[in-house]
């Protein structure tokens, strides 16, 4: 599904050069479900943007269910983010001004189905996330936990083969950030590949697999015996 070799990424801002990716070389299989855990500054925003085709690379190899991601220009690349791709962002990214059903809509609305259709869909995916009821409310309506089952909501309207996740349960507490961790392994159950971008080590467990960045490589991989190894130890925490 997801293959990076040897993929290199710099920022340039004036004369001075900042090198974030190293020479990342990791593959993730269809269905699988990961998190990426790295301090500040190690590269993990930069990797998830590079996985979403938000952002370019330097040199090395992206190929994203056989399709090789290069310097595609922004047309391009949004019709292979909508065909491929759901996003969930920590700060829900929803917007104020459309209801519940609207925002989850918004995605079928770029693909030109018709309104009708696309809010017969919209509140299909309201149900599934259990807010059937709060498809009228605007985002100011709704608690950290609605609006993120509402952003999922719309993440999975497209049908893409992958969901990336930025610190999904950053903004939640800890009752909430479980509720949610239980809708994506749900999400994953049926199959997408999941990818979460976190720094909380209990989230990380819940994930079947761990890729630890450190100064723009790949530090450790912990999965399969290791991870129930990790799972005991933060739950020792």
């Amino acid at each position: 599904m997801i293959v990076l070799d040897s993929v290199h990424k710099s920022y340039v801002t004036g004369n001075n050069s900042l090198h974030v990716l190293k020479g990342i070389d990791l593959e993730i299989g269809a269905g699988e479900f990961v998190s990426i855990m790295g301090s500040s500054g190690s590269g993990k925003s930069t990797l998830l943007n590079i996985l979403g085709i938000l952002d370019d690379y330097d040199s090395g190899s992206y190929v994203l269910n056989g399709k090789k991601i290069k310097s595609l220009n922004e047309t391009k690349a949004a019709m292979l983010r909508n065909e491929m791709i759901g996003f969930v962002f920590q700060s829900f990214n929803l917007i104020s001004f459309k209801n519940a059903r609207e925002n989850v809509a918004l995605p079928l609305y770029y693909q030109k189905v018709s309104r009708r259709k696309r809010n017969v869909i919209a509140m299909e995916y309201l149900d599934r996330m259990g807010l059937k009821d709060w498809a009228d409310h605007l985002p100011s309506e709704l608690s950290g936990g609605q609006k993120q089952r509402v952003a999922i909501a719309r993440a999975l309207i497209s049908n893409p083969k992958v969901i990336l996740a930025d610190e999904p349960t950053g903004a939640l507490d800890t009752t909430t950030s479980f509720e949610v961790m239980d809708i994506l392994k749900e999400v994953n159950d049926q199959g997408i590949t999941v990818i979460i971008v976190t720094h909380e080590h209990d989230i990380a467990s819940m994930t079947r697999k761990i890729i630890r960045l450190r100064d723009g490589v790949i530090a450790e991989v912990i999965k399969n015996g290791d991870l129930q190894m990790y799972r005991d130890r933060v739950l020792a925490e």
